[in-house]
């Protein structure tokens, strides 16, 4: 494995991410809030954690942030944000408004927008933690080379990682195969929001870089989020148990 400089860090996260529980971020990817709220019902006592994408965001604003944080879950709210940096960072303070725990902007936007971002979340009390999103785990190294980055997947990953880091970002979103690199760079006081997690057996769906949950929290994972695998289960509650079950095993055989 590829070493580079650690960077300082000033946040200490994993001082809340003791238990499985804590480090599941289920995603609620529906089209309408009554489809997701019916999940979080039959997933209430079991997680701590709901991610609202784009689409669900979309069909129902920011009431389903507002819902999800009434009845006492950390909400991750994953929009991706990439725009100039003024626009950005008032996108940040609305979604602060309503709740979200957790939010994303989109490493390539640049330093400037980044820096705008990070420092409209810094100035909100109790604000959420700002997250970069680095290469989604959908793309391969063809798919980089088509939108004109001849690197692979794991260098671009490192170079924006780097640059969200400098802009004073509290962490970052990778793919399982980039994990492990950017945990040896950013140390252990950061943020890794891990998707493209597949229990064994699953399948990969549109997923180009996957990897189980085990592997994942081993390879420095901070938190791990899990759309398909849980919400097109025949039981969903009876799939979050089996993934919470490998998640503890794996936690306890670290801290062994």
């Amino acid at each position: 494995m590829s070493t580079y400089p650690r960077p300082e860090s000033g946040i200490p996260p994993t001082q809340r991410l003791n238990s499985a529980r804590d480090r599941l971020i289920v995603a609620l990817d529906y089209p309408t809030a009554s489809a997701a709220l019916d999940l979080v019902a039959r997933l209430e006592n079991r997680v701590a954690w709901f991610k609202v994408g784009l689409e669900l965001y979309l069909a129902s604003g920011p009431s389903i942030v507002e819902i999800l944080r009434g009845r006492g879950f950390n909400v991750f709210v994953d929009l991706k944000l990439h725009d100039i940096p003024n626009t950005v960072a008032g996108a940040v303070r609305s979604l602060a408004s309503c709740g979200a725990s957790l939010l994303t902007v989109h490493a390539a936007g640049g330093r400037p927008m980044l820096l705008a971002a990070a420092e409209a979340a810094e100035r909100i009390p109790n604000g959420p933690e700002l997250i970069a999103v680095t290469v989604l785990t959908s793309m391969d190294a063809q798919m980089l080379a088509q939108t004109g980055i001849p690197d692979t997947p794991l260098a671009q990953a490192v170079r924006l990682a780097k640059l969200a880091h400098a802009a004073g970002v509290s962490g970052m979103v990778c793919s399982p195969q980039e994990c492990p690199h950017l945990r040896t760079y950013l140390g252990p006081y950061r943020l890794l929001v891990v998707p493209g997690i597949r229990p064994t057996g699953s399948p990969s769906d549109d997923q180009s870089r996957i990897s189980t949950p085990a592997m994942a929290l081993h390879d420095g994972a901070s938190l791990l989020v899990v759309g398909r695998p849980i919400t097109r289960a025949l039981d969903p509650a009876t799939a979050t148990e089996a993934i919470l079950g490998e998640m503890e095993h794996s936690l306890a055989s670290l801290h062994a």
